[in-house]
């Protein structure tokens, strides 16, 4: 019997590691199909309304710049649609601030002098949440708002990554693990910066190497010689000084798991996002993940570890109002902390989810993919969190 099982443990360790090679192989076979010749993500372009509703303009306004031969020249049909990309998008962004009133530049969002960089982890302890696509959008729409964003996975499962075109076991691009290791082969966080096909959003990568600053910070932290290992919480913030002129917002992906990953980049956020499925047992998880928080930061705050946030916020995700149980938690949160939860919810939408089979998001998508209405109705829903966010992070900088 017992060599019977060592038999099947010996053959299910090869088994999964092939299964592995297959569907990376084949994940890359799709990349290469949809991202030809060189396996990169491109971005559409984006429509005249679209365009005028970034900038917090008229379309009127954005047509006439156009006829007097002002800003950027778009693509025009032989019907007279107008498209711009996202570079130019950002080109007639800079063109009307410059040229806009004196007085109130509001085109160019960038943080002006006395506003710290905003750092918005986005957390939960439990997987399937939306968190990723939650991660993926925020930090979308503020690049197509004009922000300068840098996003950094630090889920080893590497989802946002994949979802900005990167596959982690081939293209081999290093993690913030490079910058947080405790060796003397570290490396600056500007080495490991990657761009992306959003003109204004950079992305460090995660990969599975990440799970190692979980083994290597108790170590650290053992070690009495050294204060590293005991200070493990500051080293994000540290990181990011290095590059704080380059951003106004950085958005953190953060692993469903309350471990060293996750507390390094809690204690170095200006403000937090908790996404929630609104059923039982994700809110029970909830539960847990908040009182296992609180107790460890209570512990560690001796040693430094305060987390300062200028807003915290209870996402509703997936969220489908004509499901009476999920309609009754959502009211069951309300009643708790009204004041924590963000006024809009993130619908359940088949638009995002089919988006994410070919690895896209709904920014990316041409809604010629979708019915109109369903792409509309998602669309507005994702616009009104992100702009609900954008606004807690304008009135952390004192902006109204």
């Amino acid at each position: 019997m017992n060599m019977a099982i060592n038999i099947e443990a010996s053959d299910f360790d090869q088994e999964i590691l092939q299964q592995g090679e297959l569907i990376s192989d084949n994940l890359n076979m799709l990349r290469l199909e949809q991202y030809p010749p060189d396996a990169e993500k491109g971005l559409r372009s984006f429509s005249l309304a679209e365009v005028a509703d970034y900038l917090g303009v008229t379309q009127n306004h954005i047509k006439k710049l156009h006829l007097e031969g002002k800003g950027p020249v778009p693509a025009t049909t032989s019907s007279g649609r107008r498209t711009y990309t996202a570079e130019q998008m950002l080109e007639l962004r800079q063109f009307l601030d410059k040229n806009g009133r004196s007085d109130f530049k509001r085109y160019v969002p960038h943080r002006r002098g006395g506003e710290p960089l905003q750092i918005v982890s986005v957390v939960n302890f439990k997987g399937g949440s939306g968190k990723t696509t939650t991660t993926a959008h925020l930090a979308q729409y503020l690049a197509l708002t004009g922000h300068r964003v840098l996003a950094i996975d630090l889920d080893p499962q590497a989802s946002l990554t994949a979802l900005h075109g990167i596959q982690p076991e081939l293209d081999k691009n290093p993690s913030l693990f490079e910058t947080l290791r405790y060796d003397d082969q570290r490396k600056s966080i500007t080495e490991v910066i990657q761009p992306t096909n959003f003109p204004g959003l950079d992305i460090v990568p995660a990969n599975l190497e990440l799970q190692e600053y979980e083994y290597q910070t108790p170590l650290a932290a053992s070690n009495k010689s050294s204060t590293e290992g005991r200070l493990f919480f500051t080293r994000i913030s540290n990181a990011l000084k290095e590059v704080e002129d380059r951003y106004d917002v950085v958005v953190i992906d953060c692993p469903p798991q309350l471990g060293y990953l996750t507390l390094t980049a809690l204690t170095a956020s200006t403000s937090v996002l908790i996404t929630v499925h609104p059923q039982m047992l994700d809110i029970m998880s909830m539960s847990q993940f908040l009182l296992m928080l609180g107790g460890i930061l209570e512990s560690i705050k001796g040693a430094g570890a305060r987390v300062k946030l200028n807003w915290f916020r209870y996402l509703v995700t997936r969220y489908e109002p004509t499901d009476g149980p999920q309609a009754q938690m959502v009211g069951f949160m309300q009643a708790m902390f009204s004041k924590r939860m963000l006024q809009n919810h993130m619908l359940k939408s088949t638009a995002i989810s089919d988006a994410g089979i070919t690895k896209q998001t709904l920014y990316e998508v041409e809604k010629n993919q979708f019915t109109r209405s369903t792409y509309d109705r998602a669309l507005e829903c994702l616009n009104a969190v992100n702009a609900e966010v954008t606004g807690l992070i304008h009135k952390a900088w004192g902006r109204k």
